[in-house]
Order: structure tokens, then C-alpha cells, then sequence
């Protein structure tokens, strides 16, 4: 096993990544570069697509997965070409907010079936501490006939891409890794200093890189809380929060945090695996899930301002036009996962409000076919009484005043509402034109 890694640099063995989203297909794209690698996911669809040189995560581009070696494949018996397997699956939260493991237990049912002797297993989906060691080894001796330790090692190496994110990349990112032991901590590291040219650390076991994981998003999860509950408060004192922020972070050891609406797959899911493996030591989160109560409930907070807005400004609200800039869960992103401008979309309509969603960077098939919800183009944003900038991408950033003006239907100034979800459009050019202006 220990000369593992020197038949991969020479290409006698190959690699897997298995789960090839967000995060698995940038990591397959950069380890082709190095060695053999294989590509594997049970969706044909988005094989096909990766076959086709289309990249609809956008982390990577169309260019980089036409002109890169990795082997997609749906097949799972390609999976014993390769020794050195890489588990990147997907890990929500079910309806009452603990842990589905779903994908990762069938995951390793399936790594475990077609695993050959010798063999690393990496998972890199979050999970709490323990989930590697105590629910997916023996899943993978079961299946395999092998034994752990003997027969094939195992390590952990939480996923840090941030998607949409073109400076924070899986190449400038200190990638944490681990090991059942300090073999294959060496080995696995070894391996992903391939790719990763901040460097790698070598946490001590396996569940101190599970808890690294959930912690680090379970601590922007609380900051941002912070802001949030902020943001509700000053609006009650009717005090800009966005200049108070201004104000407070020009202090040295200011964190820089800003409210907002916090979904997706990552800060809002991973405090509950941490907090469901708490709770079944008998520990009770008081500040964790304080925190990720405040964020869930800030698209009805926004949804309530918005309301009220309209009815200041003379408009029957159930007939109100109200046009929305982005329904994916952060910016220059088409990840639609978790995303709370969903929920504030399923608010204005239990007021009989109608919203008209506009969105670049999301794909209209996958917004009608996962949420039902219909995208329009731009143009199609005309005589709106409200527009709502929810989400920053790079196209909203850059549109004028003028065009956002444009956007609203031919009455009174006073009368129409921008509702700047994520304060950047220019405040003192609306509210100087006698538009309602308000930002979270």
C-alpha cells in the first residue's frame, strides 16, 4: 500500500472520484491533470452532459471539461480499475433537520461491492464526527469481504470549494486531510498535495477533520446570525444597519460579517450535524441552533418588510408586481439547493402575491423541474411596483440605476419600492428620486 501513490504518479493505477457535483467534478478535472482518473456518478444525465463537454456547475467551464482526461463513467464496475477512491456525495438534512446519510451509505455500498484489495477509500461529504469510522467502514467491509486496516485504509478530507467563489479554489485551499492511521495519513496526504498547492494539514484523526468541517460553517452560521438578529433590531429603530456595519468595521478586529440570507448546502446544514451528534451525548446547543433559528426565518422577515413597504406605498398587495433577481442560494452560482429566496418567493404568495423570478446564472429547466417555479427573462421585468435584488450576481451588480428604474411601471416615484436584500445598489440615488428604499 505504501507504494500506492508512486503507481499513481506513473500511472500503473488510477483514481475515482465518486459523486461528481460541485465538488467532486473540480476535484476529478484537477487530479486528471495528474493521474488517471475516473469520474463516476449514478446520474446518466449528468454523465452524459460532463461527456458532451458541458459544465452546468459552472465551477470548472465548458472549455475545462472538454479538454480534460477524466474517464466519466455511470458504470460502478469501473470502480475496480481503481485503487485510490474518493467519495464526494452529497449530505442534507431531512424535514426535521437531522442528518440523511443517504447518499453516503449508498455510496459506500457501492465503493465497498467493487473495492479491490489494497485499496484508500477518502470520504470528503460532511458528516458529524464518527459518521467515517462507525457507519461507512463497516458498510465497506461488509460489502467488500475486506477488512479495514489490513486489506484497505480509509481517510477523511472535508471539502472546502466554495462554488462560485474565483479566488477561493480547490488549488489555493489548505486542504485538511486524515487517516485510520499514520500510513495512510501520509499516503492520502501525499496524494492531494497533487492538487492542493496551499498545502495540506494532517489533523491528528479522523473525527477531528469531520468536526473541523461542520464547526468552521457552524461558526459563519452564528455570525451571520448575529447580523441578522442586528438587522431586525435596527429596523425597528429605524437605523440604516448597512452604515452601522460601516461604521463598526472600521475597527482592527472587526470580523466583517453582513446579514443575509443563508442557505445552500453547506452553512445551513452542517450546524445540524453537529448539533444531532451533540444532542445524542446529551448535549444541548444553546447558541448553534439559536443562531440557525434566526437565519431560517429571515426570508419571512424580509417577506414582511416588503409587504408592509407596499402597503406604504398605496399598493393592494395581493395584486402587486413584484419582480425578483435571483433565486439561487449565493451569487455567480446556478446552486439552487436550500435557497431562501425560495422561501421568500412561498411567503409572498401565501399574501396572493405573484412574483416574477429572473435569474442568469440558474438553469430554467432545473428551477421549473425542482421548484416549480418558472423563470423569466429580464426584458420581461416591466411595470413592476417592487423589485427585489436578492441575490448579487456579477450581471445584477452591474446594472444601473437607470435599469432597475426601468424596470417599474409609469407612476409616482414614491410609490414604487426597492427592497436590496443584499445592500450594494446605490441607496442615496433612489431615495434622492423619492423611490422607497429598503435593505436588509
Amino acid at each position: 500500500m505504501e507504494k500506492l501513490f508512486d503507481k499513481l504518479i506513473n500511472k500503473q493505477e488510477k483514481l475515482v472520484v465518486i459523486g461528481l457535483g460541485y465538488v467532486g467534478m473540480p476535484l476529478a478535472v484537477a487530479f486528471s491533470k495528474k493521474v488517471n482518473t475516473i469520474g463516476f456518478d449514478v446520474n446518466k444525465e449528468k454523465i452524459n452532459t460532463y461527456m458532451q463537454g458541458f459544465d452546468p456547475t459552472k465551477e470548472v467551464g465548458d472549455e475545462a471539461i472538454r479538454n480534460c482526461a477524466v474517464d466519466f463513467t455511470y458504470d460502478e464496475a469501473r470502480l475496480k480499475e481503481a485503487k485510490f477512491h474518493i467519495v464526494s456525495v452529497p449530505t442534507p438534512v431531512s424535514t426535521d433537520n437531522t442528518p440523511d446519510l443517504t447518499f453516503v451509505i449508498d455510496a459506500s455500498k457501492v465503493v465497498g461491492r467493487n473495492m479491490v484489495k489494497g485499496s484508500i477509500v477518502v470520504y470528503e461529504s460532511t458528516v458529524y464526527p464518527g459518521v467515517t469510522e462507525d457507519i461507512c467502514i463497516p458498510l465497506l467491509e461488509k460489502e467488500s469481504g475486506l477488512k479495514c486496516g489490513i486489506d484497505f485504509k480509509v481517510g477523511y478530507s472535508p471539502e472546502r470549494i466554495n462554488p462560485g467563489d474565483t479566488v477561493h479554489r480547490l488549488e489555493n485551499i489548505i486542504k485538511i486531510v486524515s487517516g485510520i492511521d499514520a500510513e495512510s495519513l501520509e499516503d492520502i496526504a501525499k496524494v492531494y498535495e497533487l492538487v492542493a498547492a496551499a498545502g495540506v494539514h494532517r489533523a491528528s484523526c479522523i473525527k477531528v477533520a469531520e468536526a473541523a468541517k461542520v464547526v468552521e460553517n457552524s461558526q459563519r452560521d452564528v455570525n451571520i446570525a448575529f447580523m441578522n438578529e442586528l438587522a431586525m433590531v435596527f429596523n425597528k429603530m429605524e437605523i440604516d444597519t448597512t452604515e452601522v456595519l460601516k461604521a463598526m468595521n472600521t475597527k482592527w478586529n472587526a470580523l466583517g460579517f453582513y446579514p443575509g440570507l443563508v442557505g445552500g448546502h453547506c452553512i445551513g446544514v452542517d450546524p445540524h450535524y453537529f448539533t444531532y451528534e451533540a444532542e445524542k451525548l446529551g448535549y444541548h446547543s444553546q447558541l448553534i441552533l439559536a443562531g440557525r433559528r434566526i437565519n431560517e426565518k429571515m426570508s419571512a422577515f424580509v417577506g414582511g418588510v416588503l409587504v408592509k413597504q407596499l402597503i406604504l406605498s398605496n399598493k393592494v398587495v395581493k395584486q402587486a408586481r413584484v419582480a425578483i433577481l435571483g433565486i439561487t442560494y449565493k451569487e455567480n452560482c446556478p446552486d439552487i439547493r436550500n435557497s431562501k429566496v425560495v422561501d421568500l418567493i412561498g411567503y409572498l404568495r401565501s399574501y396572493g402575491i405573484q412574483p416574477m423570478v429572473a435569474d442568469p446564472q440558474a438553469s430554467p429547466e432545473e428551477v421549473k423541474q425542482e421548484l416549480g417555479i418558472e423563470l423569466v427573462p429580464m426584458d420581461d421585468l416591466q411595470n413592476m411596483d417592487c423589485v427585489v435584488l436578492a441575490v448579487t450576481h456579477d450581471e445584477f451588480k452591474k446594472l444601473r440605476t437607470a435599469e432597475i428604474e426601468a424596470m417599474f411601471g409609469d407612476f409616482a416615484n414614491n410609490e414604487k419600492t426597492v427592497v436590496d436584500v443584499r445592500s450594494v445598489l446605490d441607496k442615496a440615488a433612489f431615495e434622492n428620486k423619492g423611490y422607497r428604499f429598503w435593505r436588509l
